[in-house]
């Protein structure tokens, strides 16, 4: 089996270097791929991408994403991304999943945003064990920067419940108030 926790870690790793590589990307590099593949001392098979562009008014993105397979089975991918636009808004995303040849698998990912209306973060992400049950978990919270207030939102599945949700609004000063209604 793959050990989910060197997942995270290409995961995390992987999404900085996306984010890094985008905030140094300057005017004069337009962008540009990379994809390569090879077999691997576990018998499987190591697989990655990434790219990158810089736009004319100053946005820049890059994203890479990597597969990785030991001919058992068993795999793990990881991917990641980053913008920037060219009004200084920002955003990453990651994410990368486990699948065991007994049919468990393990997901998670993230991303976080921000521009001059606020910002939001989300994280989370389900297991799936050898039987087949389900679990999974996402926690949102969004900020509104003219205001301050915020929401935090959290959504849970099990197989046996189904899905869950709840969320809460904070002002600025962090006292829970009503939230908003369409």
């Amino acid at each position: 089996m793959i050990d989910p926790t060197s997942f995270i870690g290409k995961l995390m790793t992987g999404a900085a270097v996306a984010t890094l590589f985008v905030l140094s990307v300057s005017a004069a590099e337009a962008g540009g791929r990379y994809r390569g593949a090879h077999e691997n001392a576990a018998g499987g098979t190591t697989a990655g991408a990434g790219a990158a562009h810089q736009g004319p008014n100053g946005g820049a993105g890059a994203r890479g994403a990597v597969v990785v397979t030991d001919g058992q089975g068993n795999g793990a991918a990881a991917s990641g991304g980053a913008v920037r636009g060219p009004n200084g808004g920002r955003a990453v995303r990651g994410s990368g999943t486990t699948v065991n040849a007994d049919g468990s698998v393990n997901h998670q990912g993230g991303a976080a945003a921000q521009g001059q209306n606020g910002s939001a973060q989300t994280q989370g992400g389900f297991t799936r064990s050898a039987d087949g049950t389900v679990q999974g978990r996402r926690t949102t919270t969004a900020t509104n920067s003219n205001t301050g207030n915020s929401v935090q939102g959290q959504t849970t599945y099990d197989s046996q419940n189904g899905a869950q949700h709840t969320h809460t609004c904070y002002d600025a000063a962090g006292n829970v108030i009503a939230c908003p209604t369409r």
